[in-house]
């Protein structure tokens, strides 16, 4: 059913069937009852959502802006995605419940759809939710000009906080992700060969995962999963992409894999060596691997993230490798990725005091950079994923092995 409600500024595109979701009905429904929950208790009205990652988490439709802005508008009786024309009826078909397009026929009617909805839940005035760590300042005196009768209130801390307890379901999709990382990376060790470029390389990783996500998600969009595959000098980063340097023999290497499932984000790290590896550069790769390995043992309920950093610095510090740190030691996983999402208050750093809990997914994530010209030069780093448990144990997700004895690739 396609009706045109107003030709030149809304439409509702019903065009086609609704997917299977990537969670069940009353996965979703936990959900925005846990919101609707949250906004009766701080009387908010309604909530405008604008980020990649709540919508995502709340209706299960992940945009793509290219320079257009997308909303979820959720009160007491309405939950409507709010998207461009140009997407026609997809944003429908992947969204949970109910969604409103917009055109471009006038400039402000992204502004004008979201006003509607709020009209027909019942709303001309009161407080409206935002997401100030989202909203621009552009953004945000916009809102305030297109909704000069509602008071906007800050929701972006709080409903983080929400998502750090993840559901049963959630955690099933968090420990797939998991497997098809490291799918990625037996395919990337599979191509990695003396001359053989970065690219290939994360070519090959990326393509085992987007096949292994096609098989266990039928209906799932297949997007954003990528490689970093990186050799010698590049992989002093995290976050360095693959080039068209080639591999060679002794060079430090790393390999990340990172499948992207309904905008779920997981990850497989590890450092590797080509056909051998120097004296220098397997004492920093064993001190590094030793505290992975405690910083394991320290993940349970109950500990502070903080403490469990101060910990593992001590353990860096005995040889005097606190300095070549790059970043912080884990962090909280769910719907984030490369270009959005952050649960920053779950991050194993200095300066936060999250207590963790059952229910909670994080990372553990050493990292030290060994600057060009010494001798064990690079950028060492493993990664773990583990799942806080209601019982109190904890499971390591990842199955790829780390470390000397598993990861100097002979070929």
């Amino acid at each position: 059913m396609i009706q045109i409600t107003d030709l030149e500024r809304t439409k509702i595109l019903h065009n086609g069937e609704k997917y299977k979701g990537t969670f069940s009905k009353g996965e979703m429904e936990r959900r925005n009852a846990n919101l609707r929950n949250y906004m009766a208790e701080k009387d908010i009205d309604a909530v405008l959502f604008t980020s990649y990652h709540n919508i995502n988490y709340y209706s299960d439709f992940l945009y793509t802006s290219f320079n257009r802005n997308y909303g979820l508008v959720v009160t007491q009786n309405k939950h409507v995605t709010v998207s461009a024309n140009i997407d026609g009826g997809m944003p429908w078909r992947r969204s949970f419940d109910e969604n409103i397009v917009y055109t471009d026929w006038r400039r402000d009617n992204y502004f004008y759809a979201i006003q509607k909805v709020l009209e027909e839940a019942g709303f001309k005035n009161g407080r409206l939710g935002i997401e100030e760590d989202h909203v621009s300042v552009d953004l945000k005196k916009k809102f305030v000009d297109a909704f000069p009768n509602f008071e906007l209130v800050d929701v972006s801390q709080d409903v983080q906080r929400s998502r750090w307890i993840k559901s049963a379901e959630e955690i099933e999709h968090i420990k797939n992700g998991a497997r098809v990382a490291d799918i990625g990376g037996y395919a990337v060790v599979e191509a990695i060969r003396e001359g053989v470029p970065e690219y290939e390389v994360a070519l090959a990783g990326t393509q085992a995962m987007t096949r292994e996500i096609a098989r266990l998600y039928p209906q799932a969009e297949l997007r954003d999963t990528w490689v970093w595959f990186q050799a010698g000098i590049n992989t002093d980063g995290a976050h360095s992409w693959a080039t068209s340097k080639k591999v060679q023999k002794g060079d430090i290497l790393s390999l990340n894999t990172f499948p992207m499932i309904a905008g779920y984000y997981t990850a497989l790290e590890r450092t590797m060596f080509l056909e051998e590896v120097s004296d220098a550069h397997l004492k920093y790769w064993e001190i590094n691997v030793a505290v992975h390995k405690r910083g394991i043992e320290l993940i349970k309920a109950g500990a502070v993230c903080k403490d469990i950093c101060a910990e593992l610095n001590e353990m860096f510090r005995e040889h005097d490798l606190v300095k070549n740190r790059t970043f912080g030691y884990g962090h909280s996983f769910g719907v984030l990725s490369h270009y959005y999402g952050r649960e920053g208050g779950l991050e194993f750093r200095e300066d936060i005091d999250t207590v963790l809990q059952p229910g909670m997914v994080v990372s553990m994530e050493p990292m030290i950079l060994i600057p060009e010209g010494q001798p064990g030069a690079g950028g060492y780093r493993e990664h773990d994923i583990l799942v806080i448990n209601e019982d109190g144990t904890v499971d390591d997700i990842t199955g790829f092995p780390f470390g000397p004895e598993h990861n100097i690739i002979k070929k």
